[in-house]
């Protein structure tokens, strides 16, 4: 099984991308400088858009999400795990965790990258309110 959405937003000046453990895109065009995990603003969507197909995918413990950040000419592709525990409610957010912990934030658990691992030049093109995609794959056995 594979499902696939793509989600276009921007980057904002205050981006930092310095959190230790999430990075989170989402529908608010406002950032603070608090907001050290949020890497994308103006998302066109939140969890709770993302097709009924996709989020049946994600929402498996086999599942594993590939999501592609492309911004510039900066790239990083992130790899984590869709969870059972998945609601995939949030209006506005999507977040990615390097942890198990499940929300209706939260799109994928057990990130091999987080804000503070990511791409610094990737960093940079949203400090540079470069235009993002994000492309999410998810795939599970069966």
């Amino acid at each position: 099984m594979k499902a696939q959405e793509i989600i276009r937003c921007r980057g904002h000046p205050l981006v930092l991308g310095t959190h230790p453990t999430t990075f989170e895109v989402t529908c608010e065009e406002h950032l603070t400088g608090n907001g050290n995990c949020i890497i994308g603003v103006a998302a066109d969507r939140g969890c709770a858009g993302l097709s009924a197909e996709f989020r049946q995918v994600l929402a498996h413990d086999d599942a594993v999400l590939v999501t592609q950040l492309s911004a510039g000419n900066a790239e990083v592709v992130v790899r984590s795990r869709g969870s059972a525990n998945l609601t995939l409610d949030h209006p506005t957010n999507l977040v990615w965790r390097r942890s198990s912990f499940t929300c209706g934030r939260t799109i994928g658990i057990c990130s091999d990258h987080v804000a503070a691992t990511l791409p610094r030049d990737l960093i940079a093109a949203l400090r540079n309110v470069e235009e993002m995609t994000v492309t999410l794959t998810v795939t599970r056995p069966g």
